[in-house]
């Protein structure tokens, strides 16, 4: 029996990782979707980590290269996703005029 290198184990771990992840999020009720976008914020932090140990660990100039690579793209993904969560919280505040006009009602 051959035994799969690496390289095939985590090409068939990132396969079946994507596909069982896009089917679980298009099953998510839209009611959901803040709550999920903040367990991917903390994906993507535990990616940054995990990306931060492979770009200092002392594996050759290759390995430390892409890591420094896996680090900016992390850092993108989790001020992405902060941006992004931010943005969607922000519709569901009331507006300013409304926060202004309660607080004159109670100052008068």
């Amino acid at each position: 029996m051959i035994m799969p290198t690496a390289i095939e184990t985590g090409l068939y771990v990132l396969v079946l990782g994507s596909v069982v992840g896009l089917e679980v999020i298009r099953r998510v009720p839209a009611l959901l979707h803040t709550p999920l976008m903040a367990l991917t914020n903390a994906i993507a932090g535990i990616s940054l980590v995990g990306s931060l140990l492979l770009a200092g660990s002392d594996r050759g100039p290759l390995i430390t290269t892409l890591g420094a690579v896996a680090v900016g793209a992390s850092c993108i993904n989790v001020v992405g996703g902060f941006l992004i969560t931010d943005r969607m919280l922000r519709m569901f505040r009331p507006s300013g005029s409304a926060q202004s006009a309660g607080k004159a009602k109670a100052d008068a």
